[in-house]
């Protein structure tokens, strides 16, 4: 097909291009922009005659979509970001706790724009938030000088550590029809909101069947941990008599529109009641290993046709933001795990780093490179010496490239990193805000 005269806001010419979704990759590609949507992408020589208002040369760059971090918490664990290393998980939880109980809006909202523009800078397009037990409007002020593509998880509770937030978990809950009304698809689209009980062990059986059915009356998703290491799977088999998953599906929580984090402790039956729900799994490989969470048997899962996202979790257990080490992360684990160095092959990480993930978070709209999708994209360098001699640029982006390799970084036709210089925020004042304002947290919270 031949386009005459065709006119678009951004062009991204002389790229390799990686749309993902199955496709396979274009060679001295051109990938036309009109508004937020992807106009036309395709050879160069089958896109003739294109005009645009910014051209962009992605010469010995890959042009890929931007990466879907399926499952993570942004101002919370930027705030606790190595403060307490080499600790178990729960008591990891119970330090983080004296940190978060002081959490106000002004330093919310710097911890969120920093968070913000550290997945810009590494190429991240869209995250699946989930607020465990602080305020959500200091990120959606944030979301508005950086617009990402975002579903933010509000966090209920009413047990053991959490049991602070009881009364608003309930209260929240009772009246979240408002939040719907007011933030859901707001922000062009952008936005949506979700339900975000804390975990097996932080919500009760009334809270999460309360859950469930604001889920199904507002048609909004869930997002939350499940089987995250062996403590919980002891809380649940003593308590209920049964696993977390087994438990979730005998409340019906379990389904198309949950998001579950972690899962490293399922047996072949728990995989069984998440393939046959089409739930959706967000894989953290760093965080799990490093807290010593066990490891996700993924082998298993993907032979049951369990679709698997990529997420980093939140910097406080990851460290960083970075899905190109999670994904390096992920595919060495796990060949190493099953002793299987054919598990996880290049493109199949690529997937699981975007459209599988995008799918993770029930954002269809985004994930891969397609006409009338949403244009969320990236453009990264692999012309580096970290990555030189590239034979393949797949091979550079796993295993190879790092977040500072990101040149641009598109969401939803908006230019958010412009051959990497931030745009819309002074990038040198968050960072000034949030170290002054985080120390001070430090000192009066422990």
């Amino acid at each position: 097909m031949t386009l005459t005269n065709y006119q678009a806001d951004i062009a991204i010419e002389n790229a390799y291009i990686l749309p993902m979704n199955g496709q396979p990759p274009i060679n001295n590609g051109v990938i036309l922009i009109k508004g937020s949507k992807i106009l036309m992408l395709g050879e160069a020589a089958h896109i003739d005659s294109w005009r645009a208002k910014r051209v962009i040369n992605a010469n010995k760059s890959v042009v890929m979509p931007g990466f879907v971090n399926c499952h993570t918490h942004i101002a919370s664990n930027v705030l606790l970001r190595g403060l307490n290393e080499d600790a178990k998980l729960f008591e990891w939880l119970q330090h983080m706790w004296k940190l978060k109980r002081n959490f106000d809006p002004e330093i919310l909202y710097w911890a969120s724009l920093a968070g913000l523009i550290e997945m810009i800078r590494a190429g991240t397009t869209s995250f699946n938030e989930h607020f465990d037990a602080y305020a959500v409007s200091p990120q959606i002020r944030a979301l508005e000088q950086l617009p990402m593509r975002a579903t933010l998880g509000y966090g209920f509770a009413d047990r053991g550590l959490y049991s602070p937030i009881t009364d608003y978990s309930w209260k929240a809950l009772e009246q979240f029809a408002d939040k719907v009304e007011k933030h859901h698809q707001t922000q062009d689209g952008r936005l949506h909101v979700a339900l975000s009980p804390h975990a097996t062990y932080s919500c009760g059986e009334k809270m999460w069947r309360l859950c469930r059915q604001v889920a199904n009356e507002l048609k909004i998703t869930i997002h939350t941990h499940m089987a995250e290491g062996v403590q919980e799977l002891k809380y649940v088999g003593e308590r209920y008599g049964t696993t977390p998953a087994q438990w979730f599906a005998s409340m019906g929580i379990l389904g198309p529109d949950v998001t579950l984090a972690h899962c490293t402790k399922l047996n072949a039956e728990d995989i069984r009641l998440l393939a046959d729900s089409e739930s959706q799994v967000a894989h953290c490989p760093i965080s799990n290993a490093k807290l010593c969470s066990g490891n996700m048997p993924i082998k298993e899962m993907l032979e049951a046709g369990v679709n698997i996202g990529l997420a980093t979790d939140g910097p406080a257990s990851h460290n960083t933001l970075d899905m190109f080490q999670e994904m390096k992360f992920a595919a060495i684990i796990h060949k190493n795990n099953y002793n299987d160095p054919e598990l996880l092959p290049l493109k199949q990480m690529l997937e699981l780093a975007t459209s599988k993930s995008a799918r993770a978070m029930h954002r269809p709209e985004t994930g891969y490179l397609a006409e009338g999708m949403a244009a969320d994209m990236i453009i990264v360098d692999i012309n580096r010496p970290h990555t030189t001699p590239v034979y393949s640029p797949e091979a550079a982006l796993v295993y190879s490239s790092r977040a500072d390799d990101v040149r641009y970084t598109i969401v939803d036709g908006k230019i958010l990193m412009d051959d990497r210089k931030i745009v819309g925020v002074d990038e040198f004042e968050v960072l000034t805000r949030l170290r002054t304002l985080a120390l001070d947290l430090k000192q009066r919270s422990l």
